[in-house]
């Protein structure tokens, strides 16, 4: 059921722009015949946000927010980030790092004792870095659920960070330490752990402290293990066995770093501050951009990326790279993009997944969006 990549791939039209009253003007065309494109691969609910160098926000939305109501989609609708939410768990690690309080080169070992051992794992061999690259081998294995019913039962189940990894120390590692590329959201799971072994605070706690009250992003939040959405919102879609698809709005999400709720605003003002030099040192910004090759399987679904620290770099057709990181979990699927400047960004959010025969051609088509938005006009190049 999750939909980043799942497991290693992603798995009447209502038009609104916002207002100048709102701050936003209205969508480039190309903005929103991109995202009636993805409309209309029958995802139920699409919008966009591009935020040009100028500082100007553009909205595009297509589709309806709710498959009863018929509702327009809100141009400014909360959102599950899933797993754009490790782009900010890095963020703060690498704070960590700048401040001497924590080193890459730390094994797990060191801040949680005890913890990564068995099945040949041995957080004695596995660091930082390799949590934070997906480097560590460290296999997943987080409740998904394939069955309409199985959703059914279990969408409210709660459980805990140490839950989650003992799960994934029950596999063998899927190579040693430094020796692959594996995606591992367990190990983003560790990485929380150990900001809070540093810290002594929980690590969403540091998340707000450190990147969300500071930037003012006051439509992010975690939800804690509440399965309900803030409003505005569109309900989120998911196919299961059938098909057909499943309204899955409210659940409590496994992962509680990829619960994290926030809005296209938001999230495109994180991204501006990050690449921009807002949130890191130097040196520190530079390991998160410092990328490695990613496994053929992700390379499919993401053609030409590279991983560093949090974040994946992207081609651009227009020439250079980007920065990003996608992330989707129960029918919420976001898509985003920033220039390596930090100027210009777009932030697509959907609410509904196609089936297993269609997750590269929703991938595809936000891809087009994502790099459309970020090229812009010949003029602004």
């Amino acid at each position: 059921m999750r939909t980043f990549l799942t497991r290693i791939a992603f798995a009447g039209t209502a038009l609104v722009a916002l207002t100048a009253a709102a701050g936003a003007s209205s969508p480039p065309g190309e903005l929103q015949r991109h995202a009636d494109a993805v409309h209309a691969l029958g995802i139920t609910g699409v919008q966009a946000r591009l935020v040009t160098a100028d500082g100007r926000h553009h909205v595009a939305t297509s589709g309806v927010a709710d498959l009863r109501t018929g509702r327009p989609v809100p141009p400014d609708g909360h959102f599950r980030i899933a797993s754009t939410g490790k782009a900010l768990s890095a963020t703060v690690a690498l704070q960590l790092v700048g401040e001497g309080r924590l080193r890459l080169e730390d094994t797990v070992e060191r801040w949680l004792p005890g913890v990564v051992r068995g099945k040949g794992n041995d957080g004695r061999r596995i660091t930082v870095r390799h949590l934070l690259q997906h480097t560590s081998g460290i296999h997943d294995d987080i409740p998904d659920y394939a069955t309409e019913a199985d959703f059914q039962r279990h969408r409210y189940d709660i459980y805990t960070p140490e839950r989650l990894v003992a799960r994934a120390m029950a596999h063998r590692p899927d190579f040693k330490p430094g020796k692959g590329w594996g995606y591992s959201t367990t190990g983003y799971i560790l990485v929380d752990m150990i900001i809070e072994r540093v810290t002594g605070r929980h690590w969403y706690d540091e998340v707000d402290r450190r990147i969300v009250r500071p930037l003012g992003l006051a439509q992010t939040s975690w939800p804690g293990y509440s399965p309900a959405m803030p409003r505005p919102h569109a309900r989120a879609y998911q196919p299961f066995e059938t098909g057909a698809l499943v309204d899955a709005t409210e659940q409590v999400i496994p992962d509680g770093g990829s619960a994290i709720i926030s809005t296209t605003r938001d999230i495109n003002t994180f991204f501006r501050a990050l690449l921009g030099g807002r949130l890191l040192r130097p040196a520190q910004l530079a390991e998160m951009t410092s990328t490695r090759e990613i496994s053929p399987e992700m390379a499919e679904v993401l053609p030409g990326a590279r991983y560093g620290l949090g974040l994946f770099e992207r081609p651009l057709p227009c020439g250079g790279t980007y920065w990003s990181h996608p992330g989707g979990w129960s029918g919420y699927i976001t898509d985003n993009g920033v220039t390596a400047d930090g100027r210009r960004s777009v932030v697509l959010s959907v609410s509904s997944v196609l089936g297993p025969d269609g997750y590269l051609q929703q991938q595809r088509a936000a891809d087009t969006l994502v790099e459309s938005a970020l090229c812009g006009p010949r003029t602004e190049r």
